[in-house]
């Protein structure tokens, strides 16, 4: 079963000790907040919206963690097509480690374009992106933060018996 709750307890035991950072379900909006602790805050209690919270937390350096939501420009739903352009550059790194982690714990992975009443941009493509970086960043090797959140997944999870290439394509299946 896939408790957002869950993923609270574990982060919790993975990062706190060095990170000072919380995460915390229950809201209308996700949003980083730093302090002590610091608090990465997930849409009510949906499981994806923690997985994908993390994955930006994963990405943000030191100095990111310092400014509210890391400081990035964000455009509401309805952006037009140019924003959905540079939404989606800036989505392909945290979109990939999200499909990773979902793959660690056994949960189907979708892409997410996040613009319902604007342009949507070109799904396939943009998945096909996210695919590809999540397949060399396990060829790679993942930095430290997400290799530890993907371990601890593993363990909670107790998916780690195949390989984890293995698992990505099981969650997130190539488009037709």
């Amino acid at each position: 079963m896939h408790r957002a709750g869950d993923l609270e307890a574990l982060f919790l035991d993975t990062f706190h000790s060095d990170f000072a950072t919380v995460l915390e379900g229950g809201f209308e909006e996700p949003v980083y907040l730093p302090g002590r602790p610091h608090r990465i805050r997930y849409t009510r209690d949906y499981f994806r919206s923690a997985l994908h919270e993390v994955a930006h937390w994963c990405v943000a350096g030191p100095r990111r963690r310092t400014l509210e939501d890391y400081g990035y420009w964000y455009a509401p739903d309805g952006r037009d097509a140019a924003q959905q352009a540079r939404f989606l550059t800036v989505e392909v790194r945290p979109q990939a480690f999200e499909a990773l982690f979902c793959a660690a714990c056994g949960h189907p992975f979708r892409v997410s374009l996040d613009n319902l009443d604007g342009d949507p941009g070109d799904a396939d493509r943009f998945a096909a992106q996210v695919r590809a970086l999540a397949h060399t960043l396990i060829d790679q090797g993942l930095p430290q933060r997400p290799r530890q959140w993907v371990a601890a997944l593993e363990r909670h999870y107790h998916s780690a018996r195949r390989p984890l290439a293995d698992r990505l394509d099981a969650v997130f299946p190539p488009s037709p």
